[in-house]
């Protein structure tokens, strides 16, 4: 199998969605910079993201959508009705310079990982994984849902086994609503319960198409291997995929603002570990995350695992420049601790696997 590839576009870097919003922080482009002064990303593994057409989203958003989140971007305004019917100007999606080109090129570069796939491969678009996108409106942050928008370019391909793996502090709202009653697309969900959006509960099946697994505030590594292997692995497995989608947010680690979840990014790297050789297709994600240096660390570490590349116990000088070059309005950000700007691994999180989880984790097996 030829080597991973990485999408990646410098739109990433000049783009904000404004300075009090979560995602004012830089993501992609301090990842990118992270593996090029590794020494992990060339030109021969790097591609240039496109910036979807509004032909292209269609085959999943509604053209009005489309028209209306086009037309706020260049007006970088929106009617009160606009933003009734398609909540644009929101505070979760604002209007900023940006709002229709940046989205555009994650989904453009999450739909190009789909078709390089197509003959077998893996490939990385860490823009990607904006999952609570809904057909006719903004949700979540998410403009536009680059998952669904994949999963529908490798279904067009001909492919009619798809796994999509979601480890997002979040519920999959979007794609869910999207495959709700697919014999195809098979969705797994790991999200922490009463957060935001308030779906996916641990009965909610989508018309047998997918697994929902809520999981309490101060989930621990031990319990995320304890899912690892008794739901996620088996229930991707059954389903014999041709290809998996494995959406790969990072704000499930301890330090992010907007969940209570607690696990390392050792849980994610061991996750893309064991799911990296599952199917002979493999398109992983990035996702939520609110912390510029846990993100960046995480996600750097992933494109570190699918290379199968040892991460280092320190970071070359360059690497740990281009953190000590990051900061954050809050709290946390004002001190940092020494291990954000000189390694990429965070201390495991060990800890019990509660009776709660073994229980949730009994009723999900019962269904594989």
């Amino acid at each position: 199998m030829r080597a991973p590839l990485f999408i990646g576009s410098e739109i990433y870097r000049k783009s904000t969605y404004g300075s009090k919003h979560p995602l004012a922080i830089p993501r992609v482009s301090t990842v990118i910079d992270l593996c090029r002064a590794q020494g992990w990303l060339t030109p021969l593994n790097y591609r240039v993201s496109p910036c979807a057409k509004p032909s292209a989203l269609m085959a999943f958003h509604t053209p009005d959508y489309i028209a209306a989140l086009q037309q706020a971007e260049r007006d970088q305004a929106v009617s009160d009705e606009t933003r009734q019917k398609y909540a644009l100007g929101t505070l979760s999606n604002p209007v900023f310079p940006e709002m229709y080109r940046r989205p555009a090129t994650a989904a453009g570069g999450s739909m190009l990982g789909a078709e390089l796939i197509r003959d077998k491969g893996i490939v990385y678009n860490p823009a990607g994984g904006t999952h609570h996108g809904l057909a006719n409106r903004a949700n979540g942050f998410c403009y536009l849902n680059d998952p669904v928008l994949a999963i529908l370019t490798l279904l067009n391909a001909g492919l009619d086994r798809i796994v999509y793996i979601d480890i997002d502090a979040h519920h999959c709202d979007g794609v869910e609503a999207a495959f709700h009653g697919s014999t195809k697309v098979r969705m797994i969900s790991v999200h922490e319960a009463y957060r935001w959006p308030f779906s996916g509960t641990l009965d909610n099946d989508a018309g047998g198409a997918a697994f929902n697994l809520p999981v309490a505030r101060n989930l621990n590594d031990d319990e995320f291997y304890a899912i690892l292997d008794q739901l996620i692995l088996p229930a991707t497995t059954s389903f014999a995929p041709q290809a998996i989608v494995l959406q790969c947010g990072a704000d499930a680690v301890a330090e992010d603002p907007l969940s209570r979840l607690t696990l390392s990014n050792n849980a994610h790297w061991y996750a893309v570990t064991q799911i990296r050789d599952v199917a002979p297709r493999l398109l992983v994600l990035g996702g939520g995350g609110y912390n510029p240096w846990s993100v960046a660390r995480l996600w750097t570490g992933v494109w570190a695992t699918l290379n199968k590349i040892d991460i280092p116990d320190v970071l070359n000088p360059s690497a740990q420049d281009v953190l000590r070059g990051l900061t954050w309005n809050r709290v946390a950000g004002k001190q940092p601790p020494r291990h954000w700007f000189e390694t990429l691994r965070d201390a495991p999180n060990h800890g019990d696997i509660r009776s709660e989880l073994r229980n949730d984790l009994k009723i999900l097996a019962d269904r594989i």
